[in-house]
């Protein structure tokens, strides 16, 4: 008569058997190496690649196009170099200044004494987004004069709600646990908010700047409304002048420079990604 609870033929309980096999087939934790590879050679190769091969068609194309003497006038003396350097500039200026506005704010606003103030806050943000672009620009060319200044506010103004409401977002997503463990082994308030609720926060944060970025390049081209210059300036004379390779090369590269951006920003927003926040596809 065999004893219960142990195997038989055996005086090992039959549980610890058990035991023994849910252990062995465990999974095993993935690999320093797996952990570190975050970005696939896809990622870092197919847009680029895209690219280039969108630019140097076009410039093949523009080799074999007849040109009149407008377009050639248009395009000459370094005009186009020039727009595109505008643009950047455009875009690199205003992303910086809505960065340190937006961030800022946004955590400020998650503190328990200017909580009230949010609504009031989110509010202006969304009128600077859904004021019309051109109108937006058209009156601080009224109010600042013609100029870089007038087209810069602008674009900042509008695109400080992305980074805005998802810096708030990321902040209230935060565990509250985990909030209370850290003030709970002694981590002062600035500890925290550096240490535990940023680097939660961080993946909403730049999704925020990535959206702000591809709008900012976007709306950098009506900046030569107000005398702000960038690729703006050969879109407008393609229309204005009716010549379409002077539009269709100024519609190419303000596409590409959007293209190239977002890609950029996307593989900062992977690998400024906290390591424990990864998501894996």
């Amino acid at each position: 008569m065999s004893t219960s609870g142990r195997g038989p033929g055996t005086d090992e309980p039959a549980y610890e058997d058990a035991d023994r096999d849910e252990f062995e087939h465990e999974p095993t934790p993935p690999s320093p190496a797996a952990t570190r590879r975050r970005v696939g050679w896809r990622k870092l190769t197919f847009l680029p690649a895209l690219l280039v091969a969108v630019l140097l068609a076009t410039w093949l194309w523009f080799r074999q196009a007849d040109l009149d003497a407008l377009s050639r006038n248009a395009l000459s003396d370094g005009q186009v170099t020039k727009a595109l350097w505008q643009h950047v500039q455009l875009t690199v200026i205003s992303t910086f200044f809505v960065l340190i506005i937006a961030i800022p704010l946004g955590i400020l606003l998650t503190r328990r004494m200017f909580r009230k103030a949010t609504p009031v806050a989110m509010a202006f943000a969304n009128m600077g987004q859904a004021t019309p672009a051109i109108g937006l620009l058209a009156l601080l060319v009224i109010w600042l004069g013609i100029g870089r200044r007038a087209a810069l506010i602008g674009i900042i103004v509008y695109a400080v709600l992305p980074v805005l409401s998802n810096t708030i977002a990321g902040l209230k997503a935060n565990d509250p646990t985990l909030l209370e463990a850290a003030r709970g082994i002694g981590m002062s308030p600035l500890g925290v908010l550096t240490r535990v609720e940023l680097p939660l926060a961080v993946p909403l944060i730049l999704a925020g700047v990535r959206t702000a970025l591809v709008l900012n390049v976007g709306t950098a081209t009506l900046a030569v409304f107000g005398g702000g210059g960038g690729l703006g300036v050969l879109i407008t004379t393609g229309i204005t002048s009716q010549r379409m390779p002077v539009l269709v090369l100024g519609s190419i590269l303000t596409v590409a420079l959007a293209l190239l951006v977002d890609w950029l920003a996307s593989l900062a927003e992977l690998l400024l990604r906290p390591r424990g926040l990864e998501v894996r596809t």
